[in-house]
């Protein structure tokens, strides 16, 4: 193992120590958890990044992202023409020139969202999702319910997954809502796993696996985080829920459809206007700040997050690069900061940094997303509004920790 390894390996169990600080060094912490939290996360990348089989699943996913894309480019073609990616009127400029962001990439969304409902209502993801809710319950000592969430979290957002057991959110207890939204922000949906695959693909090699894994993996990690920093009180019983997958949503395979396109709709319109707002925001700020102290709201947060970077196992020359990406991804959103990355074509970083940089970017943990899932868990479950919102921001924490934790682990198990 070389000497960076053994820096992620170390960085892995300062994040861990770190979780377990900010909560405030709390009792009832389980050295199953622990252990059980930090196995599972280097078994599952393990797993995912070396077993030959898996990696043919990579393959596999890659060429499933490409097949969505050119499927949406035919239909945004149809609609918007050459703004969607249909045959340019004029001479292109440049090398990516004509590439519009909202007609080319995004309508993705709509796709993803529309075969997500469907599969769905034939009953695939549900059955996924089951056997990672019992998995998580029984290394975790979760309740049914919670671990129900946190599995749905790996492939839809941080809304739909509390929508998912939105028959059991009041009755969960404090440390499992705490769960339950870590893991909301520390994930990543299906819809934007393959928006952002498209997007990186040209600088990380089998960007929508490396994704799917990344997912995966934080789930633990969210887990493991979320009970360091709250752990159950004494005598607190886990919420009951094992039988859990909620009845049919849609009538039929047409309305999965419609709705699930409805929803999708929903989705990139948030987006948009999310990106629109919290760019804007943040670079008026800059424009008030900048001038009179020299540096952004970014690379303020890149400076704070930079030991973080090398925790990861990232080489000290490349941290503040990193620590500048995870900073914009905090105060902006992870899209902007993989749009860059994949604009910089990840210059200054090798590639060993770049992956572990898009594992520990692959989550909603950003203010903007806070904002998100706070409104909608409180107008699911109104009678727990109050503890929903007290913890709103301690969620971004842990949920970023849980990212990094993420990146530590692929760190550690990939050789510069």
């Amino acid at each position: 193992m070389s000497i960076l390894q053994l820096q992620s390996a170390g960085g892995l169990l300062l994040l861990a120590a770190l979780a377990w600080a900010l909560g405030g060094f709390r009792r009832g912490v389980s050295w199953r958890v622990v252990v059980a939290g930090l196995a599972l996360q280097l078994l599952l990348a393990a797993m995912l990044l070396n077993v030959p089989l898996a990696r043919a699943a990579f393959a596999l996913i890659g060429d499933g992202v490409n097949a969505l894309a050119t499927a949406t480019k035919a239909g945004t073609s149809l609609v918007f023409g050459y703004l969607g990616g249909g045959p340019l009127p004029f001479p292109e400029p440049f090398p990516g020139a004509s590439f519009i962001l909202f007609f080319q990439a995004l309508p993705l969304v709509l796709v993803v969202g529309a075969l997500s409902s469907v599969l769905y209502h034939w009953g695939v993801l549900p059955a996924i999702v089951r056997v990672m809710a019992r998995a998580l319950g029984w290394l975790f000592g979760l309740g049914g319910a919670a671990g129900f969430g946190v599995a749905a979290n790996v492939f839809v957002g941080m809304v739909e997954a509390p929508l998912m057991i939105r028959a059991w959110l009041a009755r969960l207890t404090r440390s499992e809502m705490f769960v339950v939204m870590t893991a909301g922000l520390a994930t990543i949906s299906g819809n934007t796993l393959v928006v952002y695959a498209l997007i990186i693909a040209p600088v990380v090699p089998d960007a929508a696996g490396q994704l799917l894994t990344a997912s995966l993996v934080s789930a633990p990690a969210a887990i493991l985080v979320a009970l360091l920093m709250m752990p159950p009180a004494p005598g607190e019983i886990a919420t009951a829920g094992d039988e859990g997958i909620p009845e049919k949503l849609y009538d039929s395979s047409m309305d999965a459809l419609v709705r699930g396109t409805q929803d999708g709709l929903n989705l990139l319109l948030g987006i948009m206007a999310s990106l629109i707002v919290f760019v804007a925001i943040v670079a008026l700020i800059n424009l008030a700040v900048e001038p009179l102290t020299g540096f952004t709201l970014q690379r303020a947060m890149g400076w704070v997050l930079w030991p973080v970077a090398w925790a990861m196992g990232v080489p000290v020359s490349e941290a503040a690069t990193v620590g500048a990406s995870l900073g914009t991804k905090m105060i902006v959103n992870e899209f902007v900061s993989y749009l860059e990355l994949a604009q910089s074509g990840g210059a200054g970083l090798s590639e060993r940094s770049r992956l572990i940089l898009t594992y520990a970017l692959c989550g909603f943990t950003n203010l903007g997303a806070v904002g998100i899932m706070v409104g909608g868990m409180s107008a699911m479950c109104p009678e727990r509004r109050k503890d929903i919102v007290k913890l709103g921001l301690p969620s971004l924490v842990s949920g970023t920790i849980a990212c990094c934790m993420t990146g530590a682990v692929v760190g550690v198990l990939t050789a510069p």
